[in-house]
């Protein structure tokens, strides 16, 4: 049957591109033109069976559902993109803590925050610049609960170091010389967003941090 072919090319219809609709209503116009043809031109003692036609027409109807399917689902993902813009602007100029191990160095100084699992007996504290250069090396607090670790930005030469982005590594083993857990987060004032990726990202400054890093936004100021 002749428009089995347009039945055909309607199954290759991409329904994600912007042409679907387009190619939808080219096909159904062949397949009706064919459909009218071929019933014009039946032989009146073996008509055509009429089930295939209307199947062929639903599933016109389902590509034809599933495009629009498509289009809502594609403005409900515009709508949230522009929330998602809308909330990172709303965190300019907050305090964020972050759970990250990167902080900038501003100004000859750069502060973290970190927590052992358990207590421990020695505890090391390497910082690293973005190049991944380990640039110090001391001591940390082997006690549980937060602790807080500021940096003057100066190596273990007491060279002092340019600003930008530096990362922290706590290392702390107990007794028995088993290692002790140990989380880092940064706290400061988010100076803006970047929408050049695929969601807004938060800056603290030249550091780049997603929604999923944030542990708590508070008024400057404690308003």
């Amino acid at each position: 049957m002749a428009a089995i072919t347009a039945i055909g090319q309607l199954q290759n219809v991409n329904t994600n591109s912007p042409q679907a609709a387009t190619g939808l209503a080219d096909n159904f116009d062949t397949f009706l033109t064919l459909l009218t043809t071929q019933l014009q031109n039946q032989d009146p003692l073996s008509p055509l069976d009429s089930t295939e036609f209307v199947g062929q027409l639903v599933q016109f109807s389902s590509v034809e559902q599933q495009i629009a399917q498509n289009k809502n689902l594609e403005s409900i993902v515009a709508l949230n993109q522009v929330s998602s813009s809308t909330s990172a602007v709303s965190f300019i100029g907050k305090e964020v803590s972050l759970s990250t191990a990167t902080a900038p160095l501003t100004e000859g100084q750069a502060r973290w925050s970190y927590a052992l699992d358990r207590a421990a007996t020695e505890s090391t504290i390497v910082i690293s610049d973005a190049s991944g250069k380990v640039v110090y090396e001391g001591a940390g607090a082997t006690s549980t609960g937060l602790q807080e670790f500021v940096w003057d930005g100066r190596d273990n030469a007491q060279e002092q170091l340019p600003d930008g982005a530096y990362t922290i590594q706590v290392s702390a083993t107990d007794s028995a010389g088993n290692a002790v857990g140990a989380s880092t987060s940064v706290t400061g004032i988010i100076t803006g967003v970047d929408f050049a990726g695929s969601e807004p990202a938060l800056l603290m400054g030249n550091i780049r941090a997603s929604f999923m890093d944030i542990l708590s936004v508070r008024q400057v100021g404690g308003v």
